[in-house]
C-alpha cells in the first residue's frame, strides 16, 4: 500500500534530518542528491524543517554561485540540550550538551560515603544544576547515566547490587524530580563504555568484541554482531564474580571479593605494584592506574629482567584469566582493555595479555587497549542520550498528527 502524502513527507523529513546529522550542513541541492528526492519535494521539507525550528540556514557553501541554493542548512544545536552522567562509587562527573553532541560545560564532585542516602543525591543534583546554568541551558532534555550495577533488562531500573552505595539509586528519581520534563534514562557504566569504544575508539571496525573494563572493580560489555547483550538479568558481564585460581575463597551472590575481582580489581592492583616495588605501601586505589601508566612506559615492549617489566607480566598474567574465560565461550575475535587501567597499560599490557591468550586458546583473539579510558562513560552516556533526543525529536508524526497539520518537536507538546 503506498505511503499517503503525510506519511512520505514524515519519512522524507526524518531522511533530511539524519544526512544533517551524520554529514552536517548541507545546501538544497545536496540533499537532493543524496535522498534523491526531486527539487520541489526538498524545496518543500526543508520550509517545513525550517518552520518547526529543526533546522536553520547556518552559512553558505563555496560555491561561486550565490543566492537561495548556495544556502547551508544545519541542524539547530540548540534546539534540545542534554546531560550525560558517570556514577561512581565515590564521585559524579557530568557534561551538558547541544542536540550535536558539542560538549558546552563539564564537572565533577567527590561524594563521600558517610553524608547519607540524601545529601548524596542532593550533591549530584547541585552538580547538574551549577553544569545545566554554565551550559546556558533553559532546560534539559534527555539525561543518560552510566552506573556500575545491574540494569533490569526490562524495565531499566538501577538493582541493588551490595557494595553499592544506596544513593545511587535515589539519584534517577531525584533527577527526574528535579528536571521534570527531562527523559531520564540509566545504563550499566561498562556498557557504555563499550559503546563509546566502538563508535569513536578502539573498535570502530568491529562489529563483535568484548570490552573488559579495568577500574575500581572489573566488569564487561559484550557486542554481538553489533548488538550489546544484556543477558536475562542484565548481568551479562558480572566478570567481577568469576571463580579463578589464584584467590583466596569463592566469590558468593553478594560478595566478588573471592572471584575475578581479587585479581585485577584496583585495590589488587595496587597491591601487586607495590609487592613489585612501583607504590609505597599504603598508597590510595588511584595509584593502580599510575603504576601501570609508568611500569608501560619504562617496560616498552614484552620483555623481562625489570621491576616495571615483571609486575605487567605478573599483571597480564592475571587479566588473561578473565579474558581467556571470555575467549572460550564468546569468541569475540577481539578483547579491549578498558577503564583507566586499561589504557594506562597501553600496547605493552595489551601485547602482553594478547600473548598469553595465544597461547592459552586455539581462538585468534585482538587484545586491543582502550583509546577512551575512563572518559568512555561519560562519551556513551552522551551519545545515548543524544541519540534517543534525536530519535525522539527527528521521529515522523503519527498519522493523526500529520493530518491535523501540527508541527514542531513532539516534546513542546502536553
Amino acid at each position: 500500500m503506498p505511503a499517503s502524502p503525510s506519511t512520505a513527507r514524515a519519512i522524507n523529513d526524518r531522511l533530511a534530518l539524519r544526512l544533517l546529522q551524520q554529514e552536517g550542513p548541507l545546501t538544497a541541492g545536496q540533499l537532493k542528491q543524496r535522498t534523491g528526492l526531486s527539487r520541489p519535494t526538498v524545496a518543500d521539507l526543508v520550509e517545513r524543517l525550517t518552520a518547526s525550528g529543526l533546522i536553520t540556514v547556518v552559512g553558505e557553501s563555496g560555491e561561486q554561485r550565490r543566492g537561495p541554493n548556495a544556502r547551508l542548512y544545519g541542524i539547530v544545536a540548540d534546539r534540545a540540550h542534554l546531560a550525560a552522567l558517570d556514577v561512581r562509587t565515590e564521585s559524579v562527573s557530568v557534561l551538558v550538551s547541544d542536540l550535536l553532541g558539542r560538549v558546552l560545560a563539564e564537572a565533577s564532585v567527590p561524594i563521600g560515603g558517610d553524608g547519607g542516602t540524601g545529601p548524596a543525591e542532593e550533591q549530584a543534583v547541585a552538580l547538574v544544576e551549577r553544569a545545566v546554568k554554565e551550559a546556558g541551558a533553559d532546560r534539559l532534555h534527555t539525561v543518560g547515566i552510566g552506573a556500575p550495577g545491574l540494569i533490569h533488562p526490562r524495565t531499566g531500573e538501577l538493582r541493588d547490587s551490595a557494595g553499592l552505595p544506596g544513593w545511587h539509586r535515589g539519584l534517577v528519581a531525584a533527577l527526574q524530580e528535579r528536571f521534570l520534563q527531562a527523559r531520564v534514562s540509566v545504563e550499566n557504566e561498562t556498557n557504555l563504555a563499550a559503546l563509546a569504544e566502538q563508535r569513536e575508539g578502539a573498535a570502530r571496525d568491529r562489529d563483535t568484541f568484548v570490552l573488559l573494563w579495568l577500574g575500581h572493580s572489573p566488569g564487561a560489555a559484550v557486542v554481538l554482531d553489533g548488538t550489546l547483550r544484556r543477558g536475562a538479568s542484565g548481568g551479562t558481564g558480572e566478570i567481577g564474580f568469576l571463580p579463578v585460581p589464584g584467590a583466596a575463597a569463592l566469590p558468593s551472590a553478594t560478595d566478588c571479593s573471592g572471584g575475578f575481582h581479587s585479581l585485577v580489581g584496583a585495590a589488587a592492583i595496587a597491591e601487586l605494584a607495590v609487592a613489585h616495588g612501583l607504590l609505597g605501601p599504603g598508597r590510595e586505589e588511584p595509584g593502580a592506574a599510575v603504576a601501570v601508566r609508568e611500569a608501560a612506559a619504562a617496560a616498552g615492549g614484552d620483555g623481562a629482567g625489570d621491576a616495571p617489566a615483571r609486575f605487567l607480566d605478573a599483571l597480564a598474567d592475571r587479566i588473561a584469566i578473565g579474558v581467556a574465560s571470555v575467549v572460550a565461550v564468546l569468541d569475540p575475535g577481539c578483547v579491549v582493555l578498558g577503564g583507566e587501567t586499561g589504557q594506562a597499560g597501553g600496547e605493552p599490557l595489551a601485547a602482553r595479555v594478547a600473548g598469553r591468550i595465544c597461547r592459552m586458546s586455539p581462538m585468534p583473539t585482538e587484545v586491543r587497549a582502550s583509546e577512551l579510558g575512563g572518559t568512555a562513560v561519560l562519551r556513551g552516556a552522551l551519545l545515548t542520550a543524544r541519540e534517543r533526543a534525536q530519535d525522539e525529536l527527528f521521529a515522523p508524526p503519527s498519522p493523526l498528527e500529520a493530518d491535523s497539520g501540527l508541527r514542531g518537536p513532539r516534546w513542546d507538546r502536553p
